[in-house]
């Protein structure tokens, strides 16, 4: 599998373009932003976009879901927990002072242990609850793109609305430090870095360690 790394918009988010190798078939995982600079990546590269995956629903991941899609005709892809959360008035209201677009609905919904096909690679969906109620990590062995729920030597805030500590801190022990430690993590935003292993997580990161 194909794995583009683009840090997007004015929130620094990793945005990740991954491809099959063989269909040439794409999918963008969080475009949160930069939207020209991510079609010309998926141009240069001679892909073709069939999926646009929200990690979770906060406007800085999902701000140019529409125009993605409107470019592309790809679907939106969103946990059915955070479609439903971030589709809520009092939610977008909240979060609409970020002055960023919110996501169109998703033409399709996942859930835990889902599979999101990209031509002939299979991402594994992992629900991840504690950053949002419907975040989601996607598992490519030996591949994991976390979004906001692990980073590189940090983890997911969880002061906004639908967010808890104790939901993030049991997703990420029971559900991504039991992955092997060759991991490679991909974050949702290069805080600490731009990668690193969940055996490095489990040895270095001071929130879970």
């Amino acid at each position: 599998m194909l794995i583009q790394q683009l840090t997007v918009g004015m929130m620094g988010v990793c945005c990740y373009i991954v491809a099959c190798e063989k269909t040439r078939e794409c999918a963008v995982i969080d475009p949160g932003g930069d939207e020209n600079q991510i079609l010309a990546a998926i141009a240069d590269k001679q892909l073709s976009l069939t999926s646009i995956i929200a990690t979770h629903g906060h406007p800085d991941h999902v701000c140019s879901n529409r125009l993605l899609k409107e470019a592309t005709g790809a679907q939106i892809v969103m946990h059915e927990v955070d479609a439903e959360f971030f589709a809520r008035p009092e939610t977008e209201k909240f979060f609409s002072v970020l002055g960023l677009e919110a996501s169109p609905a998703p033409d399709l919904l996942v859930k835990d242990d889902d599979v999101i096909m990209v031509g002939e690679e299979a991402l594994r969906v992992i629900h991840t609850p504690g950053h949002t109620p419907g975040g989601i990590c996607l598992y490519h062995a030996p591949d994991l793109f976390t979004g906001d729920t692990l980073f590189v030597g940090g983890l997911g805030r969880t002061d906004f609305p639908g967010g808890s500590h104790e939901q993030l801190i049991s997703s990420i022990t029971t559900r991504l430090l039991v992955l092997p430690d060759e991991t490679v993590v991909w974050p949702g935003h290069g805080y600490g870095g731009s990668r690193s292993t969940i055996g490095s997580e489990k040895r270095e990161n001071p929130y879970i360690s």
